[in-house]
């Protein structure tokens, strides 16, 4: 017999609260997504946040929503605009961050193609992270 197909509801997945300013909701997370091979969420974060820099040992892909902000990469000059419509693929290992510009929330849907969230801070030592 086949996997069964997984049903979430955005509705029905908690909120919880980023340092600074930002909320996330994990879609496909350790409590609904065993044997998922990936784990997605939405990010919503208020007018003037930033994350600080970081990596994840997987791939990253970040979607815009909603909202303006600019991502950039460690060591490299220039940012990337973040937009309504625009995806962005994170390399394994790179050190990344983005911020919110203008008055208006930046909502993006992020998938993380390893079950866990691992975040690995640039100014810390390793830690697995949940949400």
């Amino acid at each position: 017999m086949p996997d069964p197909i997984t049903v979430i509801r955005e509705q029905d997945r908690p909120l919880v609260d980023f340092p600074g300013g930002a909320t996330y909701k994990t879609l496909i997370g350790d409590d609904n997504g065993a044997g998922i091979p990936i784990r997605t969420g939405i990010q919503t974060s208020t007018p003037g946040y930033a994350t600080r820099p970081h990596s994840h040992p997987y791939v990253e892909v970040l979607t815009v929503l909603s909202g303006r902000g600019e991502a950039w990469r460690e060591g490299e000059d220039g940012t990337i605009a973040m937009e309504r419509g625009v995806t962005i693929s994170i390399p394994a290992g790179c050190v990344h961050g983005f911020r919110v510009l203008g008055q208006e929330p930046l909502v993006t849907y992020g998938i993380h193609t390893h079950p866990k969230r691992i975040v690995n801070y640039a100014d810390a030592p390793a830690a697995a992270e949940t949400p």
